[in-house]
């Protein structure tokens, strides 16, 4: 339930920037407060929820009472990113670091993935607290990580300039299709690994 909220969530977060962009309509309290929405439904929502996988894993670490809160780490780390995408000039057509809304998808589909995989191996990686404390980390950090992600905004109806957003949307929808809840956190991981190899071409 809690992804099906966070993706409405994120659904009326998309549609309020667009009123806003075609109305030509802005504030600095608006944009502090749709931070402060950003913040719980992608900030605070995703470190519950590895609150909760800490709270129903293997006891790797022991059952330490603090442990669990480990997951909060996330919501920390989106804390620190929202706050600075506010002043970040840098960051109006594509993102440096990976957006909450896309963090907090792939937090959230991990339990979807333990619910509804038959893998045994899946089921084990996943509630093994050494593996939710590498994502935890990983997820704080991928957030704040000076790595510029590119846009899926299509602005010119032209396949060679949209090229690597229309790939990545074959892709992911082929994911989808074939994988069901399991392509969520996969389509993350690859829109960020695209992004990399997109960056080194760029370079060259």
């Amino acid at each position: 339930m809690a992804f099906y909220m966070v993706c409405l969530g994120i659904f009326f977060d998309f549609f309020d920037g667009f009123f806003a962009r075609l109305f030509k309509v802005s504030s600095p309290l608006g944009l502090q407060l749709d931070s402060l929405a950003d913040m719980v439904t992608s900030g605070v929502t995703p470190g519950y929820v590895m609150y909760s996988m800490f709270t129903n894993s293997a006891h790797e670490f022991g059952t330490h009472p603090a442990i669990p809160f480990l997951g909060f780490i996330i919501t920390l780390g989106s804390c620190y990113r929202l706050a600075n995408f506010n002043i970040d000039t840098r960051q109006t057509d594509s993102f440096i670091g990976l957006p909450t809304p896309a963090n907090a998808l792939f937090i959230l589909s991990l339990p979807l993935v333990i619910s509804f995989s038959d893998s045994l191996m899946i089921l084990e990686i996943l509630t093994n607290q050494w593996v939710l404390l590498i994502i935890t980390l990983c997820s704080a950090y991928i957030l704040n990580a000076e790595i510029p992600l590119f846009a899926l905004k299509i602005k010119k109806f032209s396949f060679k300039e949209n090229a690597l957003q229309i790939v990545f949307l074959i892709i992911s929808v082929l994911m989808i299709v074939f994988l069901q809840y399991i392509a969520i956190p996969l389509i993350i991981a690859f829109y960020v690994l695209l992004s990399i190899i997109n960056n080194l071409f760029l370079k060259k």
